[in-house]
């Protein structure tokens, strides 16, 4: 069985949304988000825009979607589907839960709350080399309400992010690396997802959500932040609306779409972050990108794990 996985913030590079493939599924997408948001969405993948929360979450939307239905439309879909943070937007979609042009109204939101509740100041920073019960403690040596910092993401067993204030993540991370953490990296997201910080913002998504029709999706949706299947229209809607402020649990998500019998895994664009972090756990199967690989390529391989079943 085949996993699309869509990855989130940090993930985004200039240029990304000119490198999609020249195919009408690719043009439809970019004329589709054009007309919800009467604007050029060409104009979001500059290195200048892409500075922008909105920008960023935007792209990486267009681009999981495009790129997905490129591979539908050659007959080489998914069964399951997972993003991570706003990459469980362009899942959604995929998986025939949320309509294009609704995702585009509504990450355009989110982007925007976030972006204004912390315009600076604060964001996420990785982890590698320690594992949760020895992070956790001097994540709470650091946290105060003039120094918020949060776990946020638990990408696999020793590869864990933290957000919050730049002041506070700096402490972490020196003490961390004092721990014997084997790296701790600033990542390329202006703002502390995954954690309480967003509860405000997540209560006003749960309202633009209100207004939005969610549907029983038509093939499987594993929600990243809690590592299940959701089939219930009402459940993915919560799942969208609360994930900035929930934490990400990506490897029992990757654990638990290969226990559903997902076999190749293949990433959205931008990037090789997922994939990489899905590798541990189908060490018997495949986890690959779409960048950097040749697309016939994997055609071939979608088509072969099609044919298997």
């Amino acid at each position: 069985m085949i996993l699309f996985t869509f990855p989130g913030q940090g993930a985004q590079r200039p240029g990304m949304l000119r490198a999609l493939p020249d195919h009408p599924a690719v043009t439809r997408t970019l004329d589709e988000t054009s007309d919800a948001l009467r604007d050029d969405p060409l104009t979001l993948d500059t290195a200048k825009a892409l500075e922008s929360t909105v920008a960023v979450q935007l792209c990486l939307l267009i681009a999981g979607v495009a790129m997905a239905r490129f591979f539908v439309a050659h007959n080489a879909g998914p069964h399951m589907v997972a993003g991570l943070s706003i990459g469980a937007y362009p899942a959604a979609v995929i998986a025939g839960a949320l309509e294009y042009a609704d995702a585009v109204r509504l990450v355009a939101r989110r982007g925007q709350l976030m972006e204004n509740a912390y315009p600076h100041g604060y964001g996420m920073a990785a982890i590698v080399g320690l594992d949760r019960a020895q992070l956790e403690p001097l994540i709470a040596r650091v946290h105060g309400p003039a120094a918020p910092v949060y776990l946020a993401n638990l990408n696999a067993n020793r590869q864990l992010v933290i957000a919050g204030a730049d002041q506070a993540m700096r402490l972490v991370m020196r003490l961390a690396l004092g721990q014997g953490a084997t790296k701790a990296e600033r990542l390329a997201v202006s703002v502390p997802s995954h954690c309480e910080l967003f509860d405000a913002a997540a209560v006003e998504m749960t309202a633009a959500f209100s207004r939005v029709p969610v549907q029983r999706p038509q093939l499987t949706y594993l929600s990243s932040s809690i590592a299940r299947a959701l089939f219930e229209p009402r459940s993915i809607s919560d799942d969208l609306a609360n994930n900035m402020a929930r934490q990400v649990h990506w490897f029992d998500t990757a654990r638990l779409a290969w226990e559903r019998g997902a076999r190749l895994a293949l990433e959205m664009p931008s990037g090789s972050i997922l994939s990489n972090l899905t590798a541990s756990v189908f060490t018997d199967g495949q986890a690959l990108c779409c960048d950097n690989n040749r697309i016939d390529t994997l055609l071939a391989l979608l088509s072969r794990e099609q044919a298997q079943l």
